[in-house]
């Protein structure tokens, strides 16, 4: 008999008059010490399935029954981690997992609560921090107080909706690696809501997509075999793995694409300069730079940024040293603290520049310009502004002597690009994150940069959304084949994007680790990607280095020298497999 049964559960919500359906029809059974992925769109009414498992929503029909009797309110049986951390601040990571356990737990006695409480910040790796309160602690150590808290009281059933999201990849991998811990040593039923396949297949027995709302349902049910516990280096190489990630991938993409629908309206694109290649320079200076323009269009020498401290001067970035082709897509990846951001900060010109130099095509970098456009993680747009008018406040600046109808040409265009063809005049308010974030890069392009700079753009969306977004960014790109930088910590986002991946030695005094070329046929797309015969060699090598550098970690260069010379060794084999396979068919 099932620990948990999900029988035809539906739920509507009422907003001011207006009806919208959220789930239809799901049904689920979850086995005694299953742990269950369910992975979806944002908007696709993952937390509302999570709040009614917990008893916190009533259902309009079918419901949950839990050992044979039906959930009608939240229960000491269930545990649940919201993305939120809902942490008492006045109060020690230990005394706000007292206070719970005490409630829950109130029949035990005081010595086997607090011994309780004990094991289990011990067991999330916060025992150093048992007396600091919130506000002393990072988002990562919070989400741990959440998921000691929840574990403390001794639930039958753990809910996890999306803990994970709003963390950083390394904070992100180790709460992973405690969740399967937690999964393998506890045997708890666990039922974890997330966006990130990886994490799902690292984790789960079972993987299942919710289908995208209104109505939302779950889809086809994928089995994981791969055996415990999974170590996410290794499981790259593991053909299971591979073969069960494109299938649940791909699918993905299908519920993507049916939600998507409509086609993208084509607009005109005029034919006129910004004025930031109107400028004029002296002849004898573009002959000098003639030869060595595109090669050399950025060029980042001796880069650092230093920081004043109460302990002395902090350097973040130590002698960064690039040179960027034009027309190239570079990618920069690292842990959190490498210096990725302040790196984009000072070639943007927002950021003042301690030591070294940054010239872009032929001029030094002093100042912020219009010739450098940044897509943040947050977009930024005007709120009380519809999305048109976000777009058209940087192109009436960058095209003075442009006509007001080539303008507006130039902004269509642009929204159209990025799928807003019927939403331009709404106002930025009004659009969810990913809207937001299409109209961001609307804005970017338009300005018609030398100079493209995103900043984990993004970052805060959901798996799916995002890959929908870099569909749209590598379209756009495509036709502009504007100079790029993209900041990531994802790792399948920095391959699919560039043309070489940079890789930052973990931060104070960050430099580049290594450089890797990613020799992939364009365009792109994430379905090719996958059944690259390279793109798990490619991957392999980003996951190894940032392994190395893991937890502050400094590798020595014999560690880093193995990377790359294993990569060219694994490379080398695949073309010879290439070139044998060529020759049989001849």
């Amino acid at each position: 008999m099932p620990i948990l049964e999900i029988s035809g559960l539906s739920k509507h919500f009422d907003h001011g008059g207006t009806r919208t359906e959220v789930l239809s029809d799901i049904n689920l059974k979850v086995e005694q010490g299953e742990f269950i992925a369910i992975v979806g769109f944002s908007g696709s009414g993952k937390t509302t399935l999570i709040s009614a498992l917990a008893g916190l929503i009533k259902p309009d029909q079918g419901g949950v029954i839990f050992q044979g009797k039906q959930v009608t309110e939240p229960s000491t049986h269930m545990g649940v981690v919201f993305q939120s951390y809902s942490l008492m601040p006045w109060m020690t990571v230990q005394a706000n997992i007292e206070l719970a356990v005490d409630a829950v737990l109130k029949k035990k006695p005081k010595k086997e609560r607090s011994a309780l409480c004990d094991k289990y910040i011990e067991m999330v790796g916060l025992k150093h921090a048992k007396h600091r309160k919130p506000n002393e602690l990072s988002g990562g150590m919070r989400q741990r107080v959440s998921v000691a808290r929840a574990l403390a009281t001794q639930p039958e059933v753990l809910l996890l909706d999306e803990p994970l999201s709003a963390l950083d990849a390394l904070t992100r991998s180790k709460l992973q690696d405690e969740f399967a811990d937690i999964s393998q040593k506890e045997k708890k039923t666990i039922i974890l809501i997330t966006n990130d396949v990886d994490e799902a297949i690292l984790l789960a027995d079972r993987v299942i997509p919710l289908k995208p709302g209104p109505n939302a349902t779950l889809g086809k049910e994928f089995n994981i075999s791969l055996p415990h516990p999974r170590d996410r280096a290794s499981m790259n190489d593991d053909p299971e793995f591979i073969k069960i990630r494109g299938k649940i991938t791909e699918y993905l993409m299908a519920l993507g694409a049916e939600r998507a629908g409509g086609k993208i309206t084509e607009k005109h694109l005029p034919n006129i300069v910004p004025i930031t290649r109107n400028e004029k320079v002296p002849a004898a200076y573009s002959e000098a730079a003639a030869s060595t323009r595109s090669d050399r269009y950025v060029e980042f020498s001796q880069t650092t940024k230093i920081y004043p401290t109460s302990n002395g001067p902090l350097t973040v970035v130590d002698g960064f040293d690039l040179k960027i082709k034009k027309g190239e897509f570079i990618s920069v990846i690292g842990h959190s603290g490498c210096g990725k951001s302040t790196v984009l900060s000072m070639v943007s010109g927002l950021n003042k520049i301690s030591e070294g130099a940054i010239i872009l095509d032929g001029t030094h970098v002093t100042k912020a310009g219009p010739d450098r456009a940044v897509v943040f993680q947050a977009p930024s747009l005007l709120p009380w502004m519809t999305a048109y008018d976000n777009v058209s406040l940087g192109v009436e600046r960058v095209y003075p002597k442009a006509t007001k109808t080539e303008r507006a040409e130039v902004v269509e265009y642009y929204l159209s690009r990025v799928g807003l063809g019927d939403s331009m005049h709404k106002m930025a308010a009004g659009l969810s994150n990913g809207m937001r974030q299409r109209v961001g890069i609307a804005r970017a392009f338009a300005l018609s940069p030398k100079l493209l700079l995103l900043d984990e753009p993004f970052g805060m969306l959901d798996s799916l959304t995002r890959w929908e977004l870099q569909d749209v960014l590598m379209d756009v790109w495509k036709r502009t084949q504007v100079t790029a930088i993209c900041v990531t910590h994802d790792v399948d986002e920095a391959i699919l994007l560039a043309d070489r991946v940079v890789m930052m030695s973990n931060g104070p005094n960050a430099k580049i680790g290594n450089i890797m070329e990613v020799d992939l046929p364009r365009p792109r797309s994430r379905k090719a990607l996958l059944e690259h015969p390279d793109y798990y060699a490619y991957r392999e090598e980003l996951l190894s280095f940032l392994d190395v550098y893991e937890g502050g970690a400094n590798p020595s260069e014999d560690q880093l020298q193995s990377i790359r010379e294993k990569r060219e060794t694994r490379i080398a084999r695949q073309n010879s497999g290439k070139s044998e396979t060529a020759s049989f068919a001849i």
